[in-house]
């Protein structure tokens, strides 16, 4: 007689070996490539899944020509095993880290602006810190959606807040910087010796923008709207921040950017912040995390550093306080 499936029946059956040999498939699509990725034999990979499937009383994976997929109950053992496999893995750094914690890894996400913004926090970390490995991820992040964070690929992610609910329900958001906004020219630009500009002069200037829909872009309509004023033609689109301030500091282009940028970054200098009132937005940097998860030390260490370091040099936009309600988005 079959023995009913029970939580002391899966606990004496599940090795943890099982279980990087079930994300491995599911992550190549193929057993045959999971065995090459994990140098094993493809028959031993589909002896473990077979034990598997046993051991739940379910079938994990679809089997076809083309490779398998995981069935409804391999979703199920997915989701919750990724949360238990990813807290073992924190576990074990958190081991490493406190039998020595001059060492470790931290895995974040950011955009280029973002990690061009923290380059002065990031440069004291690894001189504090040498031998904590920083793993630095360029993630896209215009919405949400951040599916590295969700498989718990990295730490957490730092990024520009566009909407207070932008997130889902599984995230943690803090305001790291409240950023302020800025209109920029080069340092070397007629605008630049200006004390005092009105933004109707401004509008048949050459703009250089992000996307249209991108908070950058949407910031630069705010300002001339609320003051009546046409929203400029937008010379050059870009995502590209070294481009962007390449334009701004060779020729006559002007940019909405975020202050820190000119303060902090390598990518300000031979830029000017110009005397341009602005309707009193920002680019909010945050930090996100999962909910219900709990950072490995070296990670917990390095957001206490980048609090410190924004503190310090942002004394009122400064960290830790909750997302407001006005945000641009």
């Amino acid at each position: 007689m079959t023995e009913p499936l029970s939580e002391s029946r899966v606990a004496r059956r599940l090795r943890f070996r099982d279980l990087q040999v079930f994300f491995a498939i599911v992550e190549c699509g193929s057993m045959a490539k999971a065995a090459a990725r994990l140098e094993m034999t493809q028959p031993a990979v589909s002896e473990i899944v077979t034990a598997l499937e046993d051991a739940f009383a379910a079938q994990l994976f679809d089997r076809s020509t083309r490779g398998v997929e995981p069935t409804i109950y391999g979703h199920a053992l997915l989701k919750r095993g990724l949360a238990a496999f990813d807290e073992l893995k924190q576990g074990i750094r958190d081991i490493k880290f406190l039998a020595d914690p001059t060492t470790g890894e931290v895995r974040l996400g950011c955009s280029e602006a973002v990690s061009a913004t923290i380059l002065p926090a990031i440069q004291d970390f690894c001189l504090e810190f040498p031998r904590i490995a920083l793993r630095i991820d360029n993630v896209a992040t215009a919405t949400g959606d951040l599916p590295e964070l969700q498989a718990r690929k990295l730490d957490f992610v730092l990024m520009r807040l566009s909407a207070p609910n932008q997130f889902g329900d599984d995230m943690n958001v803090e305001i790291l910087l409240d950023d302020p906004a800025v209109v920029v020219a080069g340092a070397n630009s007629p605008w630049a010796r200006r004390r005092k500009i009105d933004p109707s002069e401004l509008v048949d200037e050459p703009w250089i923008c992000t996307p249209r829909g991108t908070l950058t872009t949407i910031l630069m309509e705010e300002m001339f709207r609320a003051s009546n004023l046409p929203v400029p033609n937008i010379r050059v689109t870009t995502y590209s921040l070294l481009l962007r301030t390449h334009l701004l500091a060779r020729s006559n282009f002007l940019a909405l950017m975020p202050q820190s940028m000119l303060r902090l970054s390598v990518e300000g200098i031979g830029l000017k912040e110009l005397p341009v009132k602005l309707p009193g937005r920002s680019f909010p940097i945050v930090i996100v995390t999962l909910k219900n998860r709990v950072l490995s030390a070296a990670a917990e260490l390095f957001l206490e550093r980048l609090r410190a370091f924004v503190r310090s040099n942002f004394p009122s936009q400064g960290s830790g306080r909750a997302v407001p309600n006005d945000i641009a988005g």
